[in-house]
């Protein structure tokens, strides 16, 4: 995998999310001891070259907005893998 130092984290972070359930940006920058690194994460996300297979579709905001999708498709794809995995949104 090609990616900073931090993005290799948090995508080794987002393959641990479980499929069904979501994460938020914040929770995910606190996980990595990172708790200020909230953009960081979210920038990580949009760089993620690799999804769906590493699901950064299962961050959203932690005002329950879906912030943005870096695969095919865009928010749009990333509302239907949340939808196609049960998740209430």
């Amino acid at each position: 995998m090609k990616g900073t130092k931090f993005q290799l984290k948090v995508w080794e972070y987002l393959k641990t999310i479980p499929k069904g359930s979501v994460k938020t940006y914040k929770e995910v920058a606190i996980a990595l001891k990172k708790p200020k690194s909230v953009r960081a994460v979210a920038n990580a996300c949009g760089k993620n070259p690799y999804a769906p297979k590493i699901p950064c579709h299962r961050v959203i905001r932690s005002d329950g907005g879906l912030g943005g999708y870096s695969g095919t498709g865009g928010v749009k794809t990333k509302l239907r893998l949340l939808r196609s995995e049960k998740v209430e949104i």
